[in-house]
């Protein structure tokens, strides 16, 4: 089966508390709605169920203001009690197996990060990289995480190290990173945000491996290069543990 395209991010909050069930919701809504133009299949999402996919179709997560009523009930009365540990899986409603979407996050208060995870088979292909860069840009300015990963799911059994993230088709490190640090790299690309007084800064780069063709797994040159990276990295101590995300 060919490997599904797949963005992961881990972060970490401020505040010791889960966060609202309804503002959890609402940050994947404002991710949605950046990857929504690239296809008709990233339009409409819904409450994964446990049950069946007519059940699921039944909860649509978002309308053109945010968040449904209807979702937001569902999530409100699941997340009765609940404390440690809160997920919410999106599905995009699809059909087929080929052209299915999935969007999860997951908030916890068990000293592991928070994750976001987005999943895609559709149509059209991812053939340009900047079109995952910009959703990447996106996440980070909706999360402010410590690592962003994308690219082929199964690529996790072709990376160096298994305790830290892979590079893939792109990896987003808070860092500043330069062509001296990363000479493998076929593109370093600058993440702009605010710092505490409001001035424009750059907070981060997305460091992408491959820009004449879509990253595959499948290719050995493709994994050289993406082992390549990470190797420098972490030879620089750049390159964090899941342990330290």
């Amino acid at each position: 089966m060919k490997s599904t395209p797949t963005m992961e991010l881990f972060l970490r909050r401020p505040q010791k508390a889960l966060i609202d069930a309804s503002a959890q919701l609402r940050e994947l809504y404002e991710f949605a709605c950046a990857v929504g133009d690239h296809s008709p299949l990233l339009r409409h999402w819904f409450l994964s169920s446990d049950k069946s996919k007519q059940d699921a179709l039944l909860y649509e997560a978002f309308d053109g203001k945010g968040p449904t009523v209807a979702a937001l009930a569902v999530l409100h009365e699941k997340s009765k009690g609940v404390s440690d540990v809160r997920s919410i899986s999106l599905w995009n409603g699809a059909a087929s197996d080929a052209e299915t979407a999935t969007l999860s996050s997951r908030v916890n208060t068990l000293g592991r990060p928070d994750t976001v995870e987005f999943a895609l088979r559709v149509a059209p292909a991812i053939e340009q990289w900047e079109v995952p860069v910009g959703w990447m840009r996106r996440a980070i300015a909706i999360w402010s995480p410590s690592a962003c990963t994308f690219g082929p799911y199964w690529y996790s059994d072709r990376k160096v190290f298994e305790d830290r993230p892979g590079v893939g088709w792109m990896l987003y490190l808070p860092e500043t990173l330069s062509v001296q640090q990363v000479p493998e790299a076929r593109a370093l690309v600058p993440v702009d945000g605010l710092d505490s007084s409001g001035k424009k800064m750059q907070i981060g780069t997305i460091i992408v491996s491959v820009t004449d063709e879509p990253f595959s797994d499948e290719n050995p040159e493709h994994v050289k290069i993406a082992n390549a990276i990470e190797i420098r990295l972490a030879d620089q101590d750049l390159l964090p543990r899941y342990a330290d995300l």
